[in-house]
């Protein structure tokens, strides 16, 4: 199954679980691409609509792109209010667009989904001359190394042998994603981070973990176990995590 579908399943509790991102990252893309309301704009990976809402106050003519279908629906239904906003569900890989007709192109922790080979030179295709990309990612990453962070990484030792402790996002990181970005014809490449953090309780904690996809493709006994051995750790540790968001944007144009 392919797991970007498991964001599909349960559409409330990843409205209200993921993270929105800070103010001052959608007033640089917004003062980059020098957005107004006779542009338009492009979202690919809508999701929820984490990160929506800033550019339609803009006024500017935007399309969302979402794979998932009841995700789809619920931002359709989310900005009904705004007459210039409209959703298509579709993969980005194969929706058919026509070319050079967006100002601005935007993916918000979802461009990744999408092969190199195929996003990167189709957005390039999508963007009229002097269009903006701006692609963001959130990553969250524990607040310190302590007891309790052992003791979560036993658990996911235990039930998702498979998966690999995040690391910090690094600036070496943000280079290699601005070559890339110049490697498929995009120039003026630029990036900034941000940070931000989030404080969650044992229950609230479960619940982001229900958003993310690789969790939600473990056997069901194989997740509950994990969810129940997540809760005791956390409430033996004081019953609260912090989770240190990094947030890093790139910025590029099509010459």
């Amino acid at each position: 199954m392919d797991l970007r579908l498991k964001f599909n399943e349960d559409v409330v509790n990843y409205e209200k679980m993921r993270p929105t991102y800070v103010e001052e990252l959608f007033q640089d893309v917004i003062r980059y691409a020098d957005l107004n309301p006779r542009m338009k704009a492009l979202e690919v990976g809508i999701g929820t609509g984490q990160a929506t809402l800033p550019f339609l106050n803009v006024g500017c003519e935007m399309t969302a792109i979402e794979l998932g279908e009841n995700l789809a629906k619920f931002s359709a239904e989310k900005f009904s209010e705004f007459p210039h906003f409209n959703v298509i569900q579709s993969d980005f890989e194969s929706v058919r667009l026509e070319p050079e007709q967006y100002d601005c192109i935007y993916s918000a922790t979802a461009f990744h989904w999408i092969p190199q080979e195929i996003g990167y030179p189709k957005v390039h295709q999508l963007l009229r001359r002097g269009g903006i990309l701006a692609l963001f990612w959130n990553r969250p990453f524990p607040a310190q190394k302590d007891d309790l962070h052992e003791a979560m990484q036993y658990i996911y030792a235990k039930y998702m042998p498979f998966s690999k402790e995040p690391t910090p996002h690094t600036e070496q990181k943000s280079l290699e994603m601005v070559y890339t970005l110049e490697q498929y014809g995009f120039i003026d490449v630029n990036f900034k981070i941000y940070h931000q953090t989030r404080t969650f309780d044992a229950p609230s904690y479960v619940a982001l973990l229900n958003t993310y996809s690789d969790h939600r493709s473990l056997p069901e006994e194989q997740r509950m176990g994990l969810e129940r051995e997540m809760i005791e750790a956390i409430n033996h540790y004081g019953g609260k995590i912090e989770l240190h968001d990094t947030i890093d944007l790139y910025l590029a144009r099509k010459p």
